[in-house]
């Protein structure tokens, strides 16, 4: 019973974010405010689905579900959906939601196509860390994805701007300040949750194979995930980095994440790659 439940709940969660999403783009296209409005409502609809599949999830495999490749990108959907609905309860930036959507749509679309299929926990996942270290550094991936997100949102903006054709983009998108804002914002948070993911999965390594680290390559993806981020945050903060520069690097570490969580997956391997 239970199993069909959560079979019928992830078939809702991809026919509201549908909806939600497309709900957005007619408001991104006709500018009507009562859109987004009802936009906003059927994708909080669809982040309270998330939670519920994910919670069904928990109960019938009696372990924090996020070691498929399935679960992990709806674990990773479900992160932007609550970093977007957080940020949106503080801050306002136009059209946000629209690109936000569309990335949500395609991570639940991509975890439609993998196995849905409960698998045997690895004895070196049967832990207490696991949903520490997994939570938290998927929690990290949804703000760098919101990052990502608005990183898009300026290089569109700027392209518009620096032609002086001003367009389709130019009335539908925020200020360039304003994105750069949304960027460094999203970027200080999901780079907290990074260092966070990191130091726990150091901690659950020398639990688990009795050392901190051994330069799994995931592992090293991972460093080098937050070189990047530390990078950037470092250059903005003595450097100056702002505006396009800040854009394209927050869209450069966001392709890394990518890779980190399933590029090393299906081509470099090792410990790290259950999801295989």
């Amino acid at each position: 019973m239970l199993s069909e439940v959560n079979y019928l709940l992830f078939n809702g969660v991809l026919l509201v974010s549908f909806v939600a999403c497309a709900v957005y783009l007619v408001f991104f296209f006709s500018q009507k405010e009562h859109l987004r409005k009802v936009a906003r409502i059927i994708f909080l609809t669809s982040g309270v689905l998330q939670t519920l599949y994910i919670l069904s999830r928990y109960l019938i495999a009696g372990y924090t579900p996020i070691t498929s490749q399935h679960e992990a990108v709806t674990f990773f959907a479900w992160s932007v959906t609550w970093a977007y609905l957080s940020f949106h309860w503080r801050y306002s930036v136009r059209n946000f939601g629209t690109f936000v959507s569309i990335l949500v749509l395609i991570m639940l679309v991509i975890a439609a196509f993998a196995s849905r299929a409960f698998n045997p926990l690895a004895p070196a996942l049967q832990s207490m860390w696991l949903p520490v270290h997994a939570g938290v550094s998927v929690m990290a991936y949804g703000f760098l994805a919101l990052a990502f997100c608005g990183g898009l949102m300026y290089l569109l903006q700027e392209r518009e701007l620096k032609s002086k054709r001003f367009g389709f983009f130019f009335n539908r998108l925020p200020s360039l300040e304003s994105l750069d804002q949304l960027n460094s914002h999203c970027l200080t948070i999901g780079f907290v949750f990074l260092t966070l993911g990191i130091i726990s999965g150091s901690v659950w390594a020398r639990q688990a194979w009795g050392t901190y680290w051994h330069w799994d390559p995931k592992e090293t993806w991972s460093l080098i995930t937050w070189f990047l981020y530390a990078a950037q945050i470092h250059q903005r903060m003595t450097a100056g980095w702002r505006g396009k520069r800040a854009a394209v690097m927050t869209i450069i570490g966001f392709c890394s994440v990518v890779f980190t969580l399933w590029g090393v997956t299906f081509l470099l391997g090792g410990v790290h790659s259950y999801a295989r």
